[in-house]
């Protein structure tokens, strides 16, 4: 395993702090380089976990290194989607798998959820599904002591794909992926009321409110937010003979489910899991993935299809913000306007 760095002090970071803090040890088999010596290696996996705006001119860089695959953190891009086409286009001409990384949709409680759902008793007919990640962004500051706040990171400018509607938009992907799994449909028109935050240079939303209409006519909601504290990481998925309902750290250590038909005792299983367990989970999925073959890899939750869905739908949040309007998937201009235009 290589990790690659512009800065170097990211790079002593990551060996004497972050790595440590989170797996334990560092691990001495892991090589550091700066990007300009970074070594021409053939790779099974390269990971490009960089600000939203660097991701499609960084992986299609990685297509060219002819890795198995490759995984983009989340969001898949800036809300501009610049160069996304032509990302696409070259994954598939040389069938490279590219995963975009929202790894609560392949996490243990998720697929309890997909069971759940696929069982025969199941919940019935699905009536709505509500997503919320609602947490504030400062546990991610204290996680990242360098950084003084939003204005110094992506996460303080929308259009970087920062804000509430990129940063936390695991519950718009979310929404997405039970409402594949589930059978109604995909997200067709979006309407969303976004609370922008413009302080000196930064201009981010901290909150984004969406409700959802699917293609085959389901209507939910998905909310997203950097202010809630402590933090509501939950979904619940509505039929009309019972219900089911995602909790990610529903008590320390664990994640949960809980699924009930109406008039019966609800049922709650505990998911033991911790924050190394997310990204282990992932990786272990993308790996089976791959083994597969391509065509499994495209079907994946995770694939850059999917990934692609997830950022078409903020850019549809902050053009229904703008002009306080339905905006449909299909007839969103490719770039959306800013959002203090008139």
């Amino acid at each position: 395993m290589d990790i690659c760095d512009v800065d170097p002090a990211a790079l002593t970071r990551a060996r004497d702090e972050i790595f440590p803090a989170r797996y334990g040890a560092w691990d001495s088999a892991i090589r550091l380089f700066s990007l300009i010596d970074a070594p021409a290696d053939p790779y099974d996996l390269i990971c490009i976990a960089t600000p939203p705006d660097s991701h499609v001119a960084l992986a299609r860089d990685a297509l060219d290194a002819k890795p198995k695959a490759i995984l983009i953190e989340k969001p898949l891009c800036e809300p501009t989607m610049d160069g996304v086409s032509d990302l696409v286009s070259r994954a598939e001409a040389a069938k490279i798998p590219v995963f975009v990384g929202y790894d609560h949709a392949v996490g243990a409680a998720s697929r309890k959820v997909e069971t759940i759902l696929k069982a025969d008793s199941g919940i019935g007919h699905i009536h709505t599904i509500d997503v919320e990640f609602r947490e504030h962004w400062s546990g991610i500051f204290l996680a990242h002591p360098w950084l003084r706040g939003p204005e110094d990171t992506y996460l303080g400018y929308w259009r970087r794909g920062g804000g509430a509607s990129g940063e936390h938009s695991h519950a718009t992907n979310l929404w997405q992926h039970f409402a594949r799994i589930a059978g109604v449909g995909r997200v067709a028109e979006v309407s969303a009321t976004l609370d922008y935050v413009r302080d000196g240079a930064t201009e981010y939303d901290r909150m984004a409110a969406m409700t959802f209409r699917t293609d085959k006519g389901l209507v939910g909601r998905a909310i997203q937010d950097v202010i809630t504290s402590p933090a509501r990481k939950w979904a619940r998925i509505q039929g009309d003979t019972g219900y089911i309902e995602w909790h990610c750290g529903y008590e320390p250590g664990f994640d949960a489910v809980t699924w009930a038909k109406h008039g019966q005792d609800a049922t709650t299983e505990k998911i033991a899991k911790t924050r190394p367990d997310d990204f282990i989970e992932e990786l272990s999925h993308i790996a089976t993935a791959v083994a597969g073959g391509y065509k499994t890899a495209a079907a994946s939750p995770l694939s850059l299809a999917y990934g692609l869905e997830t950022i078409r739908t903020v850019v549809a949040a902050h053009e229904s913000a703008r002009r306080k309007a339905v905006v449909t998937i299909a007839g969103l201009m490719r770039r959306p306007s800013t959002s203090s235009e008139s």
